[in-house]
């Protein structure tokens, strides 16, 4: 009796090592498998991401699009690469694809605002408040688009700065696009000393901003006397020039300015505080 107790123990003790080593086999190939499936998954998405960039740059797509393109198939093919790793895990696919659907319904809701955001996306594709290489303002940040991805608009800005941006927002707040015109108009506000004859003031002005070839005579320049201020007489002055040319000329005619003006004596005010007296 004992003999046979035992047999039957070594039998089961058999089995269950015979169906563990299986199991452990099975187990290592299926990881073996999906480790394989996910290099290879992954050096075929990048050779594909490059072939999808090549086309695009061939065809001379819009910069915008190819980047919100890239930025699609790249995650498009993730998500194949994912179902693919569980597949070959040896997750039944049918049953994982709706566990991922169910999945996605409560990610989806938990997730509404990158939805928002890939819609925004797609409606700034379709309307073009701005390209890449445009210098826009919004949301209180400003800078040069340098991607339009399918959640978020990439900003670099002149400190070189990275800022996204959600698309969201952008589509459906105020954005100012600073590159869409091939001109615009500068104005500034000089104020001069109370006592300077304005004519003078007006002459040399005008005098500077036509030795400035940049600035352009169409519209032609616009000067005249804006306020008597509490301590100044202001003298705008207002011109047009090529985009590009907008903070040079900006910046060298205020230098310009400060010293033709000292060289014609023409006095700049400043605070200055006049107390009076009273007589015994």
């Amino acid at each position: 009796m004992d003999e046979s107790l035992k047999k039957l123990a070594d039998i089961d003790l058999s089995d269950t090592l015979a169906s563990l080593i299986q199991s452990g086999t099975s187990l290592g190939t299926h990881l073996i498998q999906a480790a394989l499936v996910f290099f290879i998954g992954r050096f075929i998405i990048k050779m594909i991401n490059k072939l999808v960039k090549t086309i695009l740059e061939k065809r001379d797509i819009d910069p915008s699009v190819k980047s919100f393109v890239c930025s699609l198939v790249h995650i498009l093919l993730m998500i194949l690469l994912v179902v693919s790793v569980v597949g070959a895990l040896g997750v039944q696919t049918t049953s994982f694809a709706a566990l991922l659907a169910s999945a996605g319904v409560a990610i989806g809701m938990a997730l509404s605002g990158n939805l928002q955001n890939f819609a925004g996306g797609l409606v700034i594709l379709l309307f073009k408040p701005y390209k890449v290489g445009d210098y826009i303002e919004s949301q209180t940040q400003s800078g040069t688009v340098q991607e339009i991805q399918i959640f978020h608009t990439i900003l670099t800005t002149p400190d070189n700065k990275v800022i996204y941006v959600p698309n969201g927002s952008l589509s459906s707040g105020v954005i100012v696009n600073y590159s869409n015109q091939t001109t615009r108009r500068i104005e500034w506000v000089f104020g001069v000393e109370y006592g300077e004859d304005y004519e003078k003031v007006r002459s040399v002005l005008a005098g500077i901003l036509r030795d400035d070839k940049r600035i352009l005579t169409d519209p032609a320049p616009y000067i005249a006397l804006k306020a008597l201020d509490a301590s100044s007489v202001n003298v705008t002055a207002r011109v047009w020039v090529k985009s590009e040319d907008y903070w040079d000329v900006y910046f060298d005619t205020n230098r310009t300015v400060y010293t033709v003006f000292n060289e014609k004596g023409i006095g700049f005010p400043f605070p200055q505080l006049t107390v009076h007296q009273a007589k015994d």
